[in-house]
């Protein structure tokens, strides 16, 4: 009795079996989030563009001017399967559905690896996972 607990334990114990990560079609991709009106654009330039933005820290051209604000911050957040990106507001759903693979990456940052799916007209996804990840052609090998 102790031999057979002592081996169902030993099973529970063995590393996760690596699994395979592939890209998702974008045709699947849902929008989640919302798209900023006009309105919030302007005040959300106007709050983190305004005299305190030395507080920020924000050396990186966000605050060169509203459009300049709009390019970067007007995304909204889309999902397909276990993938998230934020996509730009002005890309129409349709051409965001449309764009084809182009391909894929995997970095790891501390304890996370990022497994990011590039496609066309500049949109990536991402799938986050603690488990290291290696890229093998148009897939990604897992270990979690």
């Amino acid at each position: 009795m102790i031999r057979r607990l002592a081996f169902v334990l030993s099973l529970v114990a063995l590393p996760a079996l690596a699994g395979e990560v592939t890209c998702p079609d974008l045709a699947t991709v849902q929008q989640v989030g919302t798209c900023s009106t006009e309105q919030e654009l302007k005040w959300g330039f106007t709050g983190y563009c305004s005299d305190n933005q030395r507080m920020y820290d924000k050396e990186d051209g966000t605050c060169l001017s509203l459009e300049h604000y709009k390019k970067i911050k007007d995304v909204s957040l889309w999902e397909a399967g276990e993938f998230q990106g934020y996509l730009h507001c002005s890309l129409p759903p349709e051409t965001i559905k449309a764009s084809k693979f182009k391909h894929m990456g995997a970095i790891r940052i501390g304890a996370m690896t990022r497994v990011v799916c590039t496609y066309d007209n500049g949109l990536d996804l991402t799938y986050r996972t603690k488990g290291a990840c290696k890229v093998e052609g148009d897939k990604a090998v897992c270990a979690d």
